[in-house]
């Protein structure tokens, strides 16, 4: 019965040391100038886009202007930097600005206009 009960307390002992966890390493501070999401839809977008003029769903006239409208969010998240911190009200400004984009995307590419058939 000694035996048992030494053997049980050994086991809790042991396994008690198994799920003991050393202390949490200090979190690494987020870094105010990161913009991963907004620049992850960029690069999702410029996809689309890319798509959609392979397919011929995208005119010249709706690439080009699809394309000025990428290029002036890309132009309002380094003035949003330039500061030296992404702000949450930046955050939320350039988010509006994706969603429009992606949005204009969608229909640019959804519309029945095509671009014409390349000569060849």
């Amino acid at each position: 019965m000694k035996i048992h009960t030494l053997v049980a307390a050994l086991a809790l002992a042991a396994g008690g040391h198994a799920f003991a966890q050393a202390p949490a390493a200090p979190a690494a501070p987020k870094d105010p100038l990161a913009t991963p999401r907004i620049d992850q839809r960029q690069a999702n977008q410029e996809k689309r886009i890319d798509q959609g003029v392979s397919s011929g769903a995208l005119t010249a006239k709706e690439t080009a202007k699809l394309d000025k409208r990428e290029t002036k969010i890309e132009a309002d998240k380094l003035a949003a930097k330039s500061d030296g911190k992404v702000t949450k009200a930046e955050r939320r400004k350039l988010k509006h600005e994706e969603n429009r984009a992606s949005a204009a995307i969608r229909r640019q590419k959804h519309d029945r206009q095509v671009a014409p058939a390349k000569a060849g």
